[in-house]
Formats: C-alpha cells, structure tokens, sequence
C-alpha cells in the first residue's frame, strides 16, 4: 500500500515552455531565475519521494490545437489568458514547448490530464477529477507554474471541488519574487496550506497513524 494512500503529486507544467532555455519561451519571462531554479529542485525531489513510495503521479499539460479554439468557450477571447495564448503561440500541439520537461516525463502508468483548457488544472474537459477519483485521491500536493496563475487556480478550484489542497512552495515559481510572496502570504491559507519538498518527502517516510 502506498504510504500516503488518499495523496496524489499534482505536477502542473513540467514542459518546456518553462523549463527549456532553448525552446521555452515562458522560460525567459521568469525574472527571479533563483524561483524557477529552486522550483525544478524541489520538484525533482518531491517526484522522487512520490514514486519511492507508491504515490500516485499526475501530470497536467497544457496542450492546445492551432489557434487555441479551446479557449474561446461560449464567448470570443477578448481578455486575459484566453487573449494572451493565441496571439503568443504557445502552447500549441506538436511544438517543441509542449514537450515534457526530459527530467519530469511520465514514468509508465503515471496519468496524464487530457483537455484541459484553462489557467486551473480542472479547467476545459480535463479528466483530472475523473483520473483522482478514479486513483481514490482526496489530498493534493500541487506543484508547477506559474504560482500565482496556474497553481492558484488549481488551489482554488480543488478546494471548492472538496479536495484538500497543499502547495508544494519551493517546487512552484512564479515570475517575480513579489508574485510567490503574495500567493504564501495571502492566498494559500484561504484554500490549503503549504509545504516544501523535504517535508512532503519526510512525511512519507512516517508511518500511517493506527486506527
């Protein structure tokens, strides 16, 4: 049995988009390089906790067609992200940002989210719920980029969704220093809590409290 049989490492991103310095283009936006230098660290060391000890491992992409028609919904889009992407190019299905990260490729058996479209993990036709509650998963260990766009939405909407929701801190990164300040500081404990990598990877070296 897993040590942790109701957790699951939620791993939002780990494309090179963010992490390629030769094809990413996110990857170049980031102006606290340390955050996104301390976020693959991290994040190394939470999946490798994960899989020693039969924690579930779900990998969120964002894969979109030409011309990201997913993101226009019911309504054109004029604002935000849904704006953003299009123009920018990224994103897009068979380009090499979309490509996984050559450290963070899915082990075989490892779920990856199809359909998503949208800043949340849960957002689109993503099979995320469906694959946790298929795995059994009530808690959540969030980890990816950005912080204060794709991790915060996926920590705000797996709260309303009933899940309980930790943010892996220092396996996450967002642009600048004041953005991952202001989701610690502010936003985090309206809709989880955090933690960092070690401690994740000690908890799972605890034993199950007995019944």
């Amino acid at each position: 049995m897993p040590a942790r049989p109701n957790a699951a490492l939620v791993l939002i991103e780990f494309q090179r988009e963010w992490l390629d310095p030769s094809h990413g283009r996110l990857h170049h936006l980031v102006e606290d390089r340390d955050l996104l230098d301390t976020a693959v660290r991290g994040a190394a060391v939470a999946l490798a906790a994960a899989r020693e000890h039969g924690v579930p491992v779900v990998h969120v992409p964002l894969v979109l067609t030409p011309g990201a028609p997913e993101l226009e919904s019911w309504t054109p889009a004029v604002l935000g992200l849904r704006a953003a992407i299009p123009k920018a190019g990224t994103w897009i299905e068979g380009s090499t940002g979309v490509a996984f990260a050559e450290d963070f490729r899915p082990a075989p058996g490892e779920p990856v989210v199809r359909g998503r479209a949208g800043a949340s993990a849960f957002a689109g036709s993503s099979d995320l719920d469906l694959i946790l509650r298929r795995l059994g998963v009530t808690d959540l260990y969030l980890a990816g980029f950005a912080t204060h766009v794709c991790v915060e939405s996926t920590l705000r909407e797996a709260h309303d969704r009933g899940y309980t929701a930790h943010v892996v801190h220092d396996a996450c990164a967002a642009f600048t220093r004041a953005q991952q300040d202001h989701v610690r500081q502010h936003v985090i404990h309206h809709f989880g809590d955090e933690t960092d990598a070690a401690a994740f990877a000690a908890s799972l070296e605890a034993p199950l409290p007995a019944h």
